[in-house]
């Protein structure tokens, strides 16, 4: 009798992967709405706002502006929203959407930094000159 012995392991395909535990931030507890109105009217325009109680609020109406007038018809709509960052700071947030677009304001929404004196000075005096037929303009070319 001849006996053989093999050290047979499970062979896998790939190396087991670490698990991760994700750090719960939030509470899982329902969240209550506090106030909510949705109201919709039957020339389009409408009206929707909610409040629920861990300070989330929002709201916005909207309508076609200039209605009748179909060239110059425009959906717009104009609300704002307000909630708490993670770091304490109350955000909110107004807005405009037309025929223009996005329109957003709000204190932490970053800024452009202000126009040098001399660069906002040549603009104002470029605005001053009559505008130039494309036809005629020297682009250095004779």
């Amino acid at each position: 009798m001849v006996a053989v012995s093999a050290d047979v392991g499970i062979i896998q395909p790939f190396p087991p992967q670490p698990v991760y535990q994700q750090q719960q931030l939030y509470t899982t507890e329902p969240i209550p709405i506090i106030r909510q109105e949705h109201v919709q009217n039957p020339d389009g325009s409408y009206k929707w706002s909610y409040e629920t109680g861990n300070g989330i609020s929002a709201e916005e109406l909207g309508y076609i502006k200039n209605l009748g007038v179909p060239e110059q018809e425009a959906q717009t709509a104009q609300g704002q929203y307000q909630y708490t960052a993670p770091d304490g700071q109350v955000i909110q947030l107004k807005y405009v959407a037309d025929e223009n677009g996005f329109q957003p304001q709000g204190a932490h929404i970053p800024t452009p930094p202000p126009i040098p004196q001399d660069i906002q000075k040549a603009l104002d005096y470029l605005a001053t000159l009559p505008p130039q037929n494309p036809d005629t303009r020297n682009f250095g070319h004779q």
